[in-house]
């Protein structure tokens, strides 16, 4: 392992596994002024990038009838925590194509999880 790897290792955070089509809660942290607040932004996870440090993961939403995309950098310290609420079962990596969907086409198929 080089010097960079062992840097690198340090810095990464521990966060669930998570896939393309899973339903997420992630808690950012907002500065407004000098004042820190948790709000939390849900929607479905359209894709996610590895890449170490450089990790990232987009999550897409509806909100008042908008579709709203938010890229979060996997390994940063503005987010507090992500909660997996849902999983789908979705045979695709990149969800791009919920872009053009609206309603209930846009829904995706839970998986049953075996208890």
């Amino acid at each position: 392992m080089g010097a960079i790897e062992l840097l690198e290792k340090s810095q990464l955070a521990e966060r669930p596994a998570m896939r393309s089509g899973d339903t997420v809660k992630v808690h950012v942290k907002v500065r407004e002024g000098d004042k820190e607040r948790i709000q939390i932004f849900e929607g479905v996870v359209i894709g996610v990038h590895r890449g170490g440090t450089r990790a990232s993961f987009t999550v897409r939403k509806v909100s008042f009838g908008q579709g709203v995309e938010r890229i979060f950098p996997l390994h940063s310290p503005t987010i507090q925590k992500v909660e997996v609420t849902r999983s789908a079962k979705v045979r695709r990596a990149k969800l791009y194509y919920l872009r053009d969907l609206k309603g209930k086409a846009a829904r995706m198929r839970d998986t049953q999880k075996a208890e």
